[in-house]
């Protein structure tokens, strides 16, 4: 396939050859002695200096030969002003952001109603002030022109987006109307959504279809922890996450959980770890942190020690660690995969310490 030359034009007159604009674009820096100074420059002998001097000044007049116009902004006075706003000077709101199962306590910086910086609100019991990477970039998505703004069809598997936002798109009466239409008694309605961790928005949920026994909330995430409530139902009988207390721990062995970034609530463990991490005049010592992992994690970053195992060997890690601790405390060890060579090695150091740990405690 043969390549071709695609010019680029700038106006209708450069399109046309236009004699006039070709005179105009000889004649465009005509008035600048930029002849004399480059023959003047080439005749004598020239130090960096007056070479620097020289292209300063050839760029500048370029800059100003060219007429760039600089976009006209008005601002507008209010014309009765809000009593919360004061230009330049920020307002500060109370809120959280929740997403998924993420939540985070901020604050959220504006000017002239306007966000502009999400930070951690240090009141919060749970997070103490502490934020994550999601939290931090949710304010960019106030100002992503590609988000849908209202409500839209999807037909084939695609969003049926108008050429005209909400101008031809459907209204939420609309759509209300069409989908209590197609519902009939016998219908199975099942809804579709994100962790909900609020009251009131599972509250709502029940609004579509009252006092219907055939209802049900389906919540779905893209990262589940499915696999985590279903293991606490079967070993402790409730279906729960559990919450960890890392400022309270002397050894910590991390099984591929990255709680100071992902794993369940990162804002609180990265607090608390800190803060069991920090040695002052007073605490002396800090907690002592091995990560058994696959990969690169932020929580393996900053652990004093990383165990390198395949992800198809992390049940024979656990198994090893369990079964090693259970051979020194005369408990019955479990039948499984093991693991062999340096990595069992390590493991069994690993289960050594949490022993030498547990009996200070005792």
């Amino acid at each position: 396939m043969k390549e071709q030359n695609k010019a680029v034009w700038i106006g209708v007159e450069h399109l046309t050859n236009d004699p006039a604009y070709q005179q105009a674009a000889q004649e465009e820096f005509k008035q600048l002695p930029l002849a004399e100074i480059a023959e003047e420059a080439l005749s004598t002998e020239t130090s960096r200096r007056d070479f620097l001097k020289y292209l300063g000044f050839s760029l500048g007049a370029v800059t100003v030969a060219a007429g760039c116009e600089i976009p006209v902004k008005k601002a507008i006075p209010y014309v009765i002003k809000p009593d919360t706003i004061v230009p330049g000077v920020a307002t500060y709101y109370a809120s959280t952001f929740v997403q998924g199962g993420d939540y985070c306590a901020v604050l959220v910086k504006t000017r002239e109603g306007r966000p502009i910086k999400v930070e951690g609100n240090s009141l919060s019991k749970v997070t103490m002030g502490g934020t994550s990477a999601r939290t931090q970039a949710s304010v960019l998505s106030l100002y992503d022109t590609s988000r849908l703004d209202g409500p839209y069809r999807i037909t084939n598997g695609k969003v049926d987006i108008p050429a005209k936002k909400r101008a031809a798109g459907p209204t939420w009466a609309e759509i209300d109307k069409e989908i209590a239409g197609k519902l009939k008694p016998e219908s199975r309605i099942r809804i579709l959504a994100h962790t909900i961790m609020s009251p009131t928005s599972k509250k709502r949920s029940r609004i579509l279809k009252p006092n219907s026994p055939i209802q049900e909330l389906v919540m779905y995430d893209p990262v589940s922890a499915s696999a985590l409530l279903e293991a606490n139902e079967t070993c402790f009988g409730q279906a729960v996450a559990p919450n960890y207390r890392f400022d309270l721990a002397r050894v910590i062995v991390s099984f591929d959980a990255d709680f100071l970034g992902t794993w369940i609530s990162p804002i609180e463990y990265a607090a608390q770890y800190a803060q069991r991490r920090r040695i002052t005049d007073i605490k002396k010592a800090k907690s002592r942190h091995i990560q058994v992992e696959s990969h690169m994690s932020l929580t393996g970053s900053n652990a004093d020690h990383r165990i390198l195992v395949k992800p198809s060997a992390q049940g024979a890690a656990i198994v090893t660690l369990y079964n090693a601790v259970a051979a020194a405390t005369g408990r019955p060890s479990v039948s499984g995969p093991q693991l062999s060579g340096k990595q069992a090695d390590k493991i069994k150091a690993a289960a050594k310490e949490l022993l030498a740990t547990a009996a200070l405690r005792s």
